[in-house]
């Protein structure tokens, strides 16, 4: 008997393992097919030389970031019509930086879904604002939308001013120490929109711009490691990944950054309830003067109105949204500035306009300056755009199509992902004559007249557009000012190269001098 029931289980188990290998073939095979028919619909797009089964995946591992970023820009020159196929692994990933093209995909309502590289995203981000789509998309929008309303900019505005502060006062140190010779400004401004985010969204002082802190290391390290995984194909498979040393330790920063997030909102949750440290902001006080107990931050902001919605977000959805403005709102922010000193340092006939303008605006101030002063510096705003130009914080952005689209006489059926060039859109001598140059009366209403709306779009555009894009216009021009009220800068370097990644980071220190301004 006991034969028999061996037997028995024995065939069971070759039955169920026979069945799940068969479904695991039906599967593959059904994927594969699906990526073949694809492919044959997307024959007629041009497409650079590739390897049968692995298409350029091989080739650009191989390349070393300043290579990849360099192959990818003559993609402009190779490929003039707007579009091109690149083919990782089986799957097509459809490039287009033609306005018109753009134009077709980021007003779409039905086609917001981001594409594959998002979901690298996920295990630190959930379903926030970036990574989510649909309904839950929708949702989240509209909840978190007042946030950013005008005048609640204009109360961050003071955390920003102190924070610019407080890096002036790091330089200041560092260009004693160096005794005039030339700093590496990139580390000091990451530290600075560290500190800025981190009061901004929580409400947290972590000063990271005078001590390391255990999560300021864990948000730096996810986002290279995250970056790092999107590179590397065999690192795409979940279970491979976490079972190999690199996987363990994204997991331990996870936790890291998951628990302090956690943590900052359940104790904003208790002062809330117990109104202990918890006060309305009045509607009149000094802009510079606002006591800290009173400040809103995007965490008070965002359990307001979740309060008042019929579809509260949960604990988990909350940090979601948090880490998803940590992540968003940090090394963006840090290398816009980091490259607008860069080109302000090699273009010094626009950096002396940019100081005119200051001079005019401030006169002899040292005080911070006001939103209403702000607004007045109208070359600084050029400046920065320019600066977005050449030098997108975000290189491209993904969409997977919900619906079939048609792109000239290309038919790009759904289930496609497509990437939204920013950077070679940018770039584009047929929209920008001598794109290489820098120049900021390029953004002088007179000459963006006939120019598409959709050939510039460092924040995106569209319902997926940047929620956070004021906000961050605000610190960059605040953390500008700051700087050049007090020096004169000039970069040692005449070209820096930069990653295609997540975030267009300059691949070596960005050396700038100082030189006082009185």
């Amino acid at each position: 008997m006991k034969r028999l029931n061996s037997i028995i289980m024995i065939d069971i188990v070759f039955l169920v393992s026979g069945t799940l290998c068969l479904i695991g073939i039906i599967t593959i095979a059904s994927m594969l097919y699906h990526d073949y028919i694809t492919r044959r619909k997307l024959n007629n797009i041009p497409r650079s030389a590739s390897y049968p089964l692995i298409g350029h995946s091989i080739m650009l591992i191989r390349m070393t970031d300043e290579e990849r970023s360099l192959w990818y820009l003559t993609n402009l020159d190779r490929f003039k019509n707007g579009i091109f196929v690149m083919l990782i692994g089986l799957k097509p990933i459809i490039h287009i930086y033609k306005p018109e093209f753009l134009e077709i995909i980021l007003p779409s309502t039905t086609n917001i879904e981001k594409g594959t590289p998002y979901e690298f995203l996920r295990p630190w981000l959930g379903y926030g604002l970036l990574t989510s789509t649909g309904k839950q998309w929708f949702h989240d929008r509209r909840l978190i939308g007042p946030t950013f309303h005008f005048n609640i900019l204009d109360q961050f505005s003071t955390i920003l001013s102190e924070k610019a502060e407080i890096l002036t006062k790091c330089f200041e140190k560092k260009i004693k120490e160096c005794s005039g010779k030339a700093i590496d400004i990139f580390p000091f401004i990451v530290n600075a929109a560290m500190d800025i985010i981190c009061e901004t969204a929580m409400g947290v002082n972590v000063h990271a711009q005078e001590s390391v802190s255990k999560y300021t290391m864990a948000v730096h390290r996810s986002s290279q490691m995250t970056m790092n995984r999107l590179l590397k194909p065999w690192y795409h498979i979940d279970w491979l990944y976490y079972s190999m040393p690199v996987g363990k330790e994204y997991k331990a920063m996870l936790n890291i950054l998951h628990e302090f997030t956690k943590e900052v909102i359940s104790k904003k949750k208790i002062a809330r309830q117990s109104r202990n440290d918890y006060t309305e902001v009045k509607t009149e006080v000094n802009e510079h003067n606002i006591d800290e107990r009173k400040r809103k931050v995007f965490l008070d902001l965002l359990l307001d109105q979740n309060e008042k919605d019929e579809s509260p977000l949960t604990e988990d959805e909350l940090r979601a949204q948090v880490d998803t403005f940590m992540f968003e709102g940090h090394d963006t922010t840090a290398v816009a500035i980091t490259w607008a000193l860069f080109c302000l340092g090699n273009n010094l006939e626009h950096q002396e306009k940019v100081h005119q303008e200051l001079e005019e605006v401030f006169k002899d101030s040292q005080r911070p300056a006001s939103m209403k002063e702000l607004s007045q510096l109208k070359y600084l705003d050029r400046v920065i755009k320019e600066t977005l130009r050449l030098y997108p914080s975000v290189p491209a952005i993904t969409r997977k199509l919900i619906e079939t689209v048609k792109l000239g006489d290309d038919t790009i059926p759904e289930g496609t992902t497509i990437a939204i060039s920013i950077l070679l859109t940018h770039r584009n001598a047929n929209v920008w004559p001598d794109p290489m140059k820098f120049d900021p009366d390029r953004f002088l209403p007179e000459n963006s007249k006939y120019r598409s709306p959709y050939a510039y779009i460092p924040f995106s555009a569209g319902p997926r557009n940047c929620i956070g894009q004021r906000f961050a216009q605000l610190e960059e021009k605040i953390v500008l000012t700051a700087i050049l009220r007090k020096w004169r800068v000039k970069s040692v370097d005449i070209n820096i190269p930069f990653s295609f990644s997540l975030i267009l980071r300059p691949l070596q220190e960005v050396f700038i001098y100082f030189t006082s301004k009185k």
